[in-house]
C-alpha cells in the first residue's frame, strides 16, 4: 500500500535513497540513458525523445519508504508543467507535488509520500521545439524506510480570541501534542480554511469583517498530513468600525424575464460607503429570497399571473436602500421549467438532511444533530418519529446523522461517529427501524468538525451505492487512493467492493474537496455537487477513476491545467449561495 500521508518519523533519519538505484524512463536520447538521472553526478543526464508530451522517469528505490524530499537538478531542457508521483506497484502513482510554473534550475522540494517508486512526469516542455523534449541531470530522493506516521495530533485546547475590532482580530490556543511533532496549526471560520501558521505559533492575527458572525476553530497537522480533530468554536461578532447610518444606494435597472412559471430577474449593484452584504427580492408584499449577487430567479408560479417586483440592498450595519424601480412580469401559460410549483408541506426544527420518498409516497428525512429519523406525510404534513441511529455524534459543524437512501425494506444511512464517518443499514418494518438488524457497511471514512460529505444515492438499476465522502479537512486525503476521504465511493448493496471498481477499493471517483450532493440523470449518468473553500463551488459530471483536481484546484482556479484533472460542468462563487443536494427530474 502506498500513501501521500506519509513521511519521516524517528524511526530513521532522512538520508539519500536514489543513489544509483534503478531507473527507468518512457524513453531516452542515444547520449543520455535513464541510468545517468541518479549517478551522483551533474557532469550526465537523462533525455527524453523530443517532442514527447506527456514523457516521464522513475526510480525504484527497491522497498517502500517514507519521501520526505526530491532535487531535481534540470538540464536546460526542463519543464514548466510536472508532477512526482510516488506508487507501490508502477502502475497507480499519486501526486507529492505539482506545478504548471517551472522555470528550470534546482527544485529542491519539501514533500510527503509513501512508496516503492518515485516518478516525475513532464507534461509541459521548457523547450516547445520539436526537437526538444525533457532533461535531468539529477534526481534525488531523500527520506527514510521506517514505518508511516499515521497518528493526528492531539486536539488544539482552550481557543479564545482578544484585540477584537471591527477589522481584526487575534486568534490563540494551547498546543496540541503529536507522537512526531506537530508542523501546522490551520485556522478556519465556518468550514472555509482563513491561514496556516507553524507548528511553534499558537496565536495569529487576521481581517474580519464588520457586524458579520464568524465561528472561529482550528486544526494541528504533523510532517506526515495527519491531521488533528477541530477544537471547539469561539464565535466572534466584529462590532462596525463606525456608527454607520448611511444605507446603501438604490439597485437600479432591475429587469425580468419569464419562463413559464419561472421568473428570473437582473439588476445592477448598489454602492455603500462600507459594503453591501446583500440584497432582498420582494414579489408584491412577500420577500421571494435573499441573494448576494445581482440576479434571482422566481420558480413554482401560478400560470397566466403578473407579478410586481422591486429589490433593496442591505449593509452589514443593517441599513436598507431605497427601493429599486419595480418592473411586472408575466408568467406563460404552462410550466416551462422542471419545477412548475412548490408547495411547503412541513416544517423541522433540526436540520433535516437526508431525505428518500418510501413506496407507499411517505417520505423519510435525517435529523442532522437529533440523530433520529422521521416519517413525514406530504399530504397532511404529520410526522412520526420511527427511530434513532446508534453511535451517530454530531460535531458541531457539519457531521451528524447525514444522508438516506431506501432499497428492498433496508435503510441506508451515512453518519458521523466518535471515530468516523460511515455508512450503514436498517431495516425499516412496520412504520419502524428494526433496532437488532443495524449492520454497519462501511467504516473508516475520515471525519471532521467540517468537510464530512454524506450523501447517498443509488444507481438506477439499484445494484451500486454511491457515497459522497469530505476530505475531513485534509486535502491530501483527496488525492490518496487508498484512503476514502475525498472521494465518491462506490459500493454494493450488501457493503462488498465491486470487481470493476477502479483502484481495487470503494473508491469511484477522486480529487474531491466536500461533496454534497448526488443524482443520476436520464442517462444513467451521476452528477455531483461540490462545496469549494472560498472561491468556486463546482458542479461535477463523475466518471469511473476520475481525478478532480482538489486541493491543487478548486473549481477553475489553483494549478487546474495538470493532466489528468476533470474540470467541473460549472462553476459558482461561494459568496453567491452555496448548492448542497441536487436532483434531477
Amino acid at each position: 500500500m502506498f500513501t501521500t500521508a506519509a513521511t519521516s518519523n524517528a524511526i530513521a533519519a532522512d538520508g539519500l535513497l536514489s543513489l544509483n538505484k534503478p531507473a527507468t524512463a518512457s524513453s531516452a536520447g542515444g547520449c543520455c540513458p535513464a541510468t545517468n538521472v541518479n549517478d551522483g553526478s551533474t557532469t550526465t543526464r537523462w533525455a527524453s525523445a523530443a517532442n514527447v508530451d506527456p514523457s516521464w522517469i522513475y526510480l525504484d528505490l527497491g522497498v517502500v519508504a517514507n519521501v520526505s524530499r526530491v532535487k531535481l537538478t534540470w538540464d536546460a531542457s526542463c519543464a514548466v508543467g510536472y508532477q512526482v508521483q510516488v506508487s507501490d506497484n508502477k502502475t497507480t502513482w499519486s501526486d507529492i507535488y505539482s506545478t504548471t510554473t517551472g522555470n528550470g534550475g534546482v527544485d529542491d522540494l519539501t514533500v510527503s509520500g509513501r512508496g516503492r517508486y518515485v516518478r516525475t512526469l513532464g507534461t509541459v516542455r521548457c523547450r516547445p521545439e520539436p526537437t526538444k523534449g525533457y532533461s535531468l541531470q539529477e534526481f534525488e530522493v531523500y527520506g527514510n524506510t521506517g514505518s508511516a506516521d499515521t497518528q493526528p495530533p492531539t486536539i488544539p485546547g482552550n481557543p479564545r480570541t482578544s484585540n477584537l475590532t471591527c477589522n481584526s482580530v487575534t486568534f490563540s490556543w494551547n498546543a496540541s501534542t503529536d507522537n512526531v511533532g506537530v508542523t501546522n496549526y490551520d485556522v478556519y471560520h465556518d468550514g472555509q480554511q482563513i491561514k496556516s501558521v507553524s507548528g511553534s505559533t499558537l496565536s495569529t492575527s487576521f481581517a474580519v469583517v464588520p457586524n458579520v458572525t464568524w465561528g472561529l476553530y482550528v486544526n494541528a497537522r504533523d510532517a506526515a498530513g495527519n491531521v488533528s480533530q477541530a477544537s471547539t468554536t469561539v464565535d466572534i461578532t466584529p462590532p462596525p468600525c463606525q456608527s454607520d447610518t448611511q444605507p446603501p444606494t438604490a439597485p437600479s435597472g432591475l429587469a425580468g424575464s419569464a419562463s413559464g412559471t419561472s421568473v428570473s430577474l437582473t439588476w445592477n449593484a448598489s454602492t455603500d460607503n462600507v459594503g453591501v452584504t446583500g440584497y432582498d427580492i420582494f414579489r408584491g408584499s412577500t420577500k421571494a429570497g435573499t441573494v448576494t449577487g445581482t440576479s434571482f430567479t422566481d420558480s413554482g408560479l401560478s400560470p397566466n399571473t403578473t407579478y410586481p417586483y422591486y429589490v433593496v440592498a442591505r449593509d452589514a450595519a443593517g441599513n436598507v436602500s431605497p427601493r429599486s424601480n419595480q418592473i411586472s412580469v408575466t408568467t406563460g401559460s404552462s410550466c416551462g421549467n422542471p419545477v412548475c410549483q412548490v408547495t411547503q408541506v412541513g416544517t423541522e426544527a433540526d436540520l433535516p438532511w437526508g431525505l428518500v420518498t418510501l413506496p407507499d409516497g411517505n417520505i423519510l428525512y435525517s435529523t442532522r444533530d437529533r440523530h433520529d429519523v422521521v416519517r413525514m406525510n406530504p399530504s397532511n404534513g404529520a410526522k412520526t418519529t420511527v427511530g434513532g441511529v446508534p453511535n451517530v455524534q454530531s460535531t458541531a459543524g457539519e457531521g451528524g446523522l447525514l444522508g438516506l437512501e431506501f432499497r428492498a425494506n433496508w435503510l441506508y444511512i451515512m453518519h458521523t461517529s466518535p471515530s468516523d464517518n460511515r455508512v450503514v443499514r436498517m431495516q425499516y418494518v412496520n412504520g419502524a427501524l428494526a433496532q437488532s438488524s443495524h449492520q454497519v457497511l462501511l467504516s473508516g471514512i475520515g471525519r471532521n468538525k467540517f468537510h464530512n460529505g454524506g450523501r447517498l444515492r443509488f444507481s438506477p438499476d439499484g445494484n451500486f451505492l454511491f457515497i459522497a465522502t469530505g476530505d475531513a479537512q485534509n486535502g491530501n486525503n483527496a488525492q490518496n487512493k487508498n484512503n476514502l476521504g475525498g472521494k465518491v465511493l462506490r459500493i454494493k448493496p450488501d457493503g462488498s467492493i465491486p470487481l470493476d471498481n477502479p483502484f481495487g477499493n470503494a473508491v469511484w471517483s477522486y480529487g474531491h474537496r466536500n461533496p454534497q450532493g448526488l443524482a443520476f440523470d436520464s442517462q444513467g449518468r451521476l452528477w455531483e455537487q461540490e462545496f469549494g473553500n472560498s472561491v468556486m463551488d463546482e458542479t461535477n459530471l463523475i466518471v469511473k477513476g476520475g481525478n478532480y483536481g482538489w486541493p491543487a484546484c478548486e473549481g477553475t482556479s489553483g494549478s487546474c491545467g495538470t493532466a489528468g484533472f476533470i474540470a467541473p460542468k460549472r462553476t459558482y462563487p461561494v459568496g453567491s449561495g452555496s448548492c448542497s443536494g441536487i436532483a434531477i427530474v
